[in-house]
């Protein structure tokens, strides 16, 4: 259970991370969550609807993915012992293994190709994973201490 909310709390970071980014190099916002909701329904062979509709459950599945594999990746992290490692050590394994969870995924399906990112996409997507770690290692310190 501590993992997984040090997931959710992860994700949060790791949104807040990304937006900040958006707003400040006034980049767009990346359509791969929508366009994985839409790959996974297509695999499941799951409708979603008529197109203006497909389009809204897209808009929310997507995101919702995200925080899944946030929550879940925290979960799974937790119960391999990262949290015995330190800190800074711990944050960037927890940050690479859901960089790793979201990006493989996103190359399983075919949604993208990260041996053609550019040194920005990398860092785009390195740099909200970071986050991502340390927010999870330092909310399991705190639930640690709490108990």
């Amino acid at each position: 259970m501590d993992g997984a909310i040090a997931g959710a709390v992860g994700s949060v970071a790791l949104n807040v991370v990304t937006y900040l980014d958006m707003a400040l190099r006034a980049r767009p916002a990346s359509t791969t969550p929508e366009q994985s909701a839409q790959r996974l329904a297509e695999l499941l062979h799951v409708s979603l609807g008529p197109e203006d509709r497909a389009a809204n459950r897209r808009s929310g599945l997507g995101p919702l993915l995200g925080y899944a594999t946030g929550v879940l990746a925290g979960a799974a992290l937790t119960v391999v012992g990262l949290r015995r490692l330190p800190g800074p050590v711990a944050a960037g394994l927890f940050g690479a293994g859901v960089m790793l969870a979201s990006d493989g995924t996103l190359t399983a399906l075919g949604l993208t190709d990260p041996r053609r990112w550019s040194r920005t996409d990398w860092l785009s997507d390195i740099v909200p994973h970071l986050a991502y770690g340390v927010a999870a290692v330092a909310t399991l310190g705190q639930l640690r201490r709490a108990r």
